[in-house]
């Protein structure tokens, strides 16, 4: 967390607290893994051996971490993901807060 003054467009550090390595990729990559052993579960096959597709997972599941913010489910679809395999599966607000919950209370603590 941070604490900013912005006079003139200028954004000055007044204070900083909690963990300087959590961020938004720390939640990408929870929701990312979530959804690789959800994948692993139906179809017996682990993304994360191709670099490819769990590349290709990851940039998904950002997008739908950001629509999460605004709507209360997402729904990722990627066409053959893997293998000729489809992807596809939602998300709920309230599983990406259960997902994260760990993280969401470090960010509580400093504030």
């Amino acid at each position: 967390m941070s604490l900013l003054s912005i006079e003139d467009q200028v954004f000055e550090v007044i204070a900083t607290a909690g963990d300087t390595h959590l961020g938004g990729e720390d939640f990408d990559n929870k929701l990312t893994e979530y959804f690789a052993n959800v994948f692993k579960k139906k179809h017996n096959v682990d993304i994360k051996t191709d670099k490819r597709a769990y590349q290709k997972l990851k940039q998904e599941v950002e997008k739908a971490k950001r629509d999460l913010s605004s709507v209360q489910n997402v729904k990722i679809t990627i066409e053959s993901l893997i293998d000729g395999i489809d992807f596809n599966e939602s998300i709920t607000r309230a599983k990406f807060e259960e997902l994260c919950q760990s993280m969401f209370k470090k960010t509580l603590k400093p504030i």
